[in-house]
């Protein structure tokens, strides 16, 4: 149409810091709270059936002394702790509602823990093969490296995930995602590209800490859809229906369609929770029924595996989730964590939105995690 006025999507694109609108500080917290919204393409699906939440019995646990200065943080958005099916506590801030769907980040790669699980199951994956068994044309930085050191941040390669670095390699990985432009009009890079390019690789050697990348994952997404003969939004469905969501999961994808596992899912608070519930019921779906591979839950949470960096160095990360033993979760990028007690059967999800520079604060994470242990334990 002649003389219409054209401009690049405001919210993808990418600004002088090398953050795209969404997640620039003054836009993030209506990023996060939007990004279902936001995503360049997304898959949505809803779960068969509902899991109904009950209101709370009778007197309310005793809060730690630091929930309600979490509570009181400029950064949070909900919170929701469901023990059976019953809401034990929840809250959300002024702006935002415990059903409205949020960035998760992170969080997401607990469906990968879960999709391993049951092709490990089935036969279809071995923890001790290479990927470049599974994925025969993948890059240098991958090739040599074990399905294992993968689930367990153990691969020692070129990519770099540093928030505080604009110019790390995690924020390039976001054009693979679906969460951005790629500068100057360039085609959008596939995450098969992206994950190919990567080089650097060092033989493995025993580490007190895990070295966190997400390309891990990613590079786990194209292995389990490699081998799995139902495609991996069929996965996502079952995830669903296990869980009994009562709003909608979204997640990003990539250019190339891969669901976007390593930080593009969305859920509420109390979906999120309800998800969290599928870890405390030792992988049964809302029904009873056997769902997840309960012995490879079983067996992450009591292996040996690297810890997370301090204040975090309670826990460790075992097969694509962070665990003590006890408790299993996952934090997120931006303030999320789920955190679930194995032991009590209580799942805890926390929402919130970190607006620094950097969108990542390792001892305000530190801090939501203890916190919802000791909230779990009480």
């Amino acid at each position: 149409m002649s003389g219409a006025r054209i401009i690049r999507n405001p919210d993808l694109t990418v600004g002088a810091d090398n953050k795209q609108r969404w997640n620039q500080p003054a836009h993030r917290r209506h990023g996060f709270h939007n990004a279902h919204h936001l995503f360049r393409r997304t898959l949505m699906v809803r779960s068969r059936n509902v899991l109904v939440l009950e209101p709370p019995k009778g007197r309310l646990p005793d809060q730690p002394a630091r929930l309600q200065d979490l509570l009181n943080h400029p950064a949070f958005s909900a919170l929701c702790c469901i023990q059976g099916n019953r809401i034990v506590m929840e809250a959300a801030a002024d702006d935002f509602t415990t059903t409205t769907p949020h960035s998760i980040q992170s969080v997401s790669k607990l469906h990968i823990h879960l999709i391993v699980g049951q092709l490990l199951e089935q036969g279809l994956m071995s923890l001790e093969a290479k990927v470049a068994d599974y994925l025969p044309d993948i890059g240098t930085g991958y090739a040599q490296a074990t399905v294992q050191s993968l689930l367990d941040m153990a691969v020692s390669n070129d990519f770099s995930e540093d928030y505080s670095d604009p110019q790390s390699d995690c924020y390039t990985e976001e054009v693979a995602l679906g969460w951005r432009l790629p500068a100057d009009d360039l085609a959008e890079t596939t995450l098969v590209d992206f994950t190919n390019a990567i080089t650097g690789f060092t033989p493995p050697v025993p580490q007190e800490y895990a070295a966190y990348k997400s390309a891990n994952t990613d590079v786990l997404t194209r292995i389990a859809a490699a081998v799995s003969p139902r495609p991996l939004a069929l996965h996502i469905e079952d995830i669903a229906d296990a869980a009994g969501y009562e709003g909608a999961f979204h997640i990003s994808r990539s250019p190339d369609g891969f669901p976007a596992f390593s930080g593009g899912g969305c859920l509420s608070a109390r979906d999120l929770a309800r998800f969290g519930l599928l870890f405390a019921r030792a992988g049964r779906d809302i029904s009873g029924k056997p769902f997840a591979n309960a012995a490879f839950i079983v067996h992450s949470l009591s292996r040996d595996a690297a810890k997370l960096t301090p204040p975090k160095d309670w826990l460790q990360y075992s097969n694509h989730l962070m665990t003590d033993g006890r408790f299993v979760g996952h934090a997120g990028y931006g303030g999320q964590f789920l955190m679930v007690d194995t032991l009590s059967g209580t799942s805890c999800a926390f929402l919130s939105v970190l607006e620094n520079e950097a969108g990542y604060d390792d001892a305000y994470i530190g801090l939501v995690a203890q916190t919802l242990r000791e909230l779990c334990d009480q």
